[in-house]
């Protein structure tokens, strides 16, 4: 009986094809600053003592050092981490939601 069922399994495999398992190097790679992008916003901006301005944050964006590493590294990293950084291609609109977030844990 065993043997009937994995000839239906192999013939359906030759038909539809056998799913890989995912290859590593088929994954997408991304570019992640390092240190995350909002820690870096919020260094910069005690130490000017005032709200940083877009164009303070687009520089700081633009300077940033950035790693390359695989998705589901940095997926993993921000899990780890407990927060997703700020997007560097929505860094603006990111960073005043990150940054209210941030002010209103720490009172």
């Amino acid at each position: 009986m065993l043997d009937v069922a994995f000839a239906g399994m192999s013939l359906l495999s030759r038909i539809f094809g056998r799913k890989k398992p995912a290859d590593p190097a088929d994954e997408p790679l991304v570019t992640v600053p390092v240190p995350a992008l909002g820690i870096l916003l919020l260094r910069l901006e005690k130490k000017k003592g005032a709200p940083l301005t877009e164009a303070e944050v687009l520089e700081a964006r633009d300077k940033a050092v950035c790693i390359v590493m695989r998705l589901s590294h940095k997926r993993a990293m921000e899990e780890k981490r407990g927060y997703r950084d700020v997007n560097p291609q929505s860094v603006w609109e990111d960073w005043l939601v990150f940054r209210t977030q941030v002010k209103g844990d720490e009172t």
